[in-house]
């Protein structure tokens, strides 16, 4: 089934698939009111990169040699997304009160210290990452992004190093 669909057509599911992740979390946000976190922010990045290189392979729809270099791209961006995933699903499972708060948003972050640092910041954790206020079948939301971006990296690999039919 996988050799029917064309490089093209299954980056462009990539993409769908990562559109849909970040319509659900612009829903979680803004419908059911849940504050996205610095490291929820990160993985949205994470997600809306990995989106921005499946429309680009979509559209260059590249031979053998420049299909790989999209999937390992794509990969990689996956691969990030995962990691910062992985920090925030290590943080929610810590104690109540061992994560020190960082005291301060991420905007107001950005604004006082420069890019680097508030990046540093954020990825050793603040205790407002902690707080799990959304879980599906027991897995938080952090659970979920990242199996979705292990999938769609895999995924990417997939569709960008089978052999064109």
């Amino acid at each position: 089934m996988l050799s029917a669909i064309s490089r093209r057509s299954g980056n462009a599911l990539g993409l769908l698939a990562c559109a849909g992740l970040m319509g659900y979390a612009l829903y979680a946000q803004y419908v059911l009111g849940l504050a996205p976190c610095p490291l929820c922010i990160f993985q949205r990045i994470a997600t809306i990169v990995t989106g921005i290189l499946f429309l680009i392979a979509t559209l260059h729809n590249p031979r053998t040699t420049g299909a790989r270099v999209y999937g390992a791209l794509i990969g990689l961006a996956a691969l990030g997304g995962v990691l910062i995933s992985a920090r925030h699903i290590w943080i929610q499972a810590q104690p109540p009160g061992t994560v020190a708060a960082c005291g301060a948003d991420l905007d107001y972050l950005l604004e006082i210290m420069p890019v680097t640092d508030v990046v540093t910041k954020v990825l050793t954790g603040s205790g407002e990452c902690g707080k799990v206020d959304w879980t599906f079948l027991g897995l938080s939301m952090p659970w979920w992004v990242a199996i979705s971006l292990a999938v769609l990296g895999a995924w990417a690999l997939i569709v960008n190093y089978k052999k064109s039919g």
